[in-house]
């Protein structure tokens, strides 16, 4: 609990801080959280639908805590104008649809936040399998988002 109130409140710091700078501090500080949230994601990817077997409750938990806490943080203000078109640590994958269906985006981040904060307390007191559940209710939040607001990268 101490880490997701330190980490929510590093956050709001840095996204209050970064709302009023440049757009490639909003971008490189976007992309940092939502590759902290991927590594997040990741580890408890392999250990409730890859490896059952290397589950390992506290971890799930507080990488389940990590992902609401980021969530939670503010995001929204790092999408100011001309977020769309920067460049933070690699050129950013925002659409610049996103400025235009604004009512969309915010139901989508709405639903994250929702998802996120309902897999943190799943992940607090569910089975393995509850948690695998609702760990893909949380992903498919995710890819609504990027289906509408996320160019693909190319590889």
């Amino acid at each position: 609990m101490k880490l997701k109130l330190a980490l929510a409140i590093l956050l709001s710091t840095t996204t209050l801080v970064a709302s009023a700078g440049p757009i490639e501090d909003q971008i490189k500080t976007r992309q940092s959280a939502y590759s902290f949230m991927g590594w997040n994601s990741a580890k408890i990817k392999a250990q409730v639908a890859d490896k059952p077997e290397t589950y390992n409750k506290e971890q799930v938990i507080t990488a389940a805590n990590v992902i609401a806490a980021i969530a939670n943080s503010g995001l929204g203000s790092l999408y100011g104008p001309g977020t769309d078109q920067g460049i933070g640590w690699k050129k950013t994958a925002l659409k610049p649809e996103f400025f235009e269906k604004q009512d969309e985006a915010k139901k989508l981040a709405t639903d994250f936040n929702r998802e996120a904060n309902e897999f943190a307390k799943v992940a607090a007191t569910g089975s393995v399998t509850e948690i695998k559940d609702k760990f893909g209710k949380l992903s498919e939040s995710c890819k609504s988002c990027h289906q509408s607001f996320r160019i693909r990268e190319q590889h």
